[in-house]
């Protein structure tokens, strides 16, 4: 049995390559929380979480405090006692899902490593090896993006999601047309509104692409406001997809049950971690819900290889994979992971399949 000697939050603010506009909010560093998991015999295993207040209601101050919160009772115990620890931390603290994903990330991968296993294997079969990402498109302008568009193109990406809900709906609609024309056929091509949109907004933009190549348009109003969803998805002929409205499996049912979405997009820091997220997964398999994985803008190489694992056994992911450290100037491994012409692979090795690099963690850490 591997005890769990010690648990430590870290705050970093990483390096953004440049700037990055969502929904109204201009990204310049990416401010996660790592989980750093030492057991009794040494090893080490790492989690990580982006902060997103509008998705998950936590910062990273709140999410530092939280493993905080949580790490005495969870130091000294079983490694394998998993799920019986993430049984008590549901009862001990509310919510929080960022906050325990990135734990669960870490002891995940503390779980692989002393059964000398990649981690995707404990979540039954590996499904795949290589997957397609999408690249996001969002420079501000129409000719930016539709010149962001040729340049990824010609680089080998075959799946994109367009950057919208940040200003005219009409307008951005028809920025998503232009660039539609430019990719052309055979890419999966989505757009993402961030919730930044009213019903009527997000009406006048599915009437304007309709019939276009857009495959999935995600996330077109508040996450709370399902009726205005389902009023979109019965008025458009682009597949709506849900994100911020996700927080667990029974929100993927009522979105399905009121058929406000097709599909959906499943990060860790919604549901709490992997093994939520592979259940999720196989639930919507169930309902013939389509899935999008994605990390959120930006984390490393360790969040990215935790989702890269689960891409890996899903049953589904018919609408891609949206990693994120190639927004970054700096990662925090020793080999980063990387995108090669549109596309990534899972990290072989034991556990996440990543070595991380603490002088660098040091480095980009915050004083909390």
């Amino acid at each position: 049995m591997l005890k769990i000697k010690r648990i430590e939050a870290i705050a970093v603010a990483l390096p953004m390559a440049k700037p990055m506009k969502m929904a109204g909010v201009e990204i310049r560093t990416a401010d996660n929380l790592l989980v750093r998991v030492e057991a009794a015999d040494g090893s080490v295993g790492w989690g990580e979480a982006a902060s997103a207040p509008h998705m998950t209601g936590e910062t990273v101050e709140s999410m530092v405090a939280a493993v905080r919160y949580l790490a005495p009772a969870i130091e000294g115990r079983n490694v394998e006692d998993l799920p019986s620890i993430e049984s008590d931390w549901a009862f001990a603290l509310y919510g929080n899902h960022a906050a325990k994903s990135a734990i669960e990330m870490a002891l995940q991968d503390l779980t692989a490593k002393a059964a000398g296993i990649p981690a995707w294997k404990l979540f039954g079969e590996q499904r795949r090896e290589r997957m397609a990402v999408l690249w996001l498109i969002g420079t501000g302008s129409t000719d930016g993006d539709v010149a962001e568009s040729r340049t990824r193109k010609a680089a080998g990406f075959v799946a994109y999601k367009i950057k919208v809900g940040t200003g005219e709906a009409t307008d951005d609609a028809r920025r998503s047309l232009a660039i539609c024309e430019v990719l052309g056929e055979g890419n999966l091509i989505s757009s993402d509104a961030n919730q930044g949109y009213s019903v009527e907004q997000a009406l006048a933009y599915v009437d304007v692409v309709k019939g276009s190549r857009l495959d999935f348009f995600e996330q077109p109003v508040r996450s709370k406001d399902l009726a205005g969803m389902a009023r979109v998805a019965s008025a458009s002929s682009v597949l709506i997809g849900a994100d911020e409205g996700l927080h667990g499996l029974e929100d993927i049912q009522r979105h399905h049950d009121m058929k406000a979405a097709s599909g959906v997009s499943l990060k860790t820091i919604k549901l709490g971690g992997m093994r939520e997220v592979f259940e999720a997964g196989v639930l919507c398999a169930k309902l013939g819900m389509r899935v999008n994985l994605a990390n959120k803008v930006a984390e490393s190489s360790i969040g990215i290889a935790g989702v890269l694992h689960l891409a890996a056994a899903l049953p589904g992911l018919d609408w891609g994979l949206s990693i994120t450290n190639q927004y970054l100037a700096d990662d925090i491994v020793a080999r980063p992971l990387r995108v090669v012409e549109g596309h990534a692979e899972v990290p072989g090795g034991v556990g996440l399949g990543v070595e991380v690099d603490e002088s660098k963690v040091r480095k980009y850490q915050r004083a909390l």
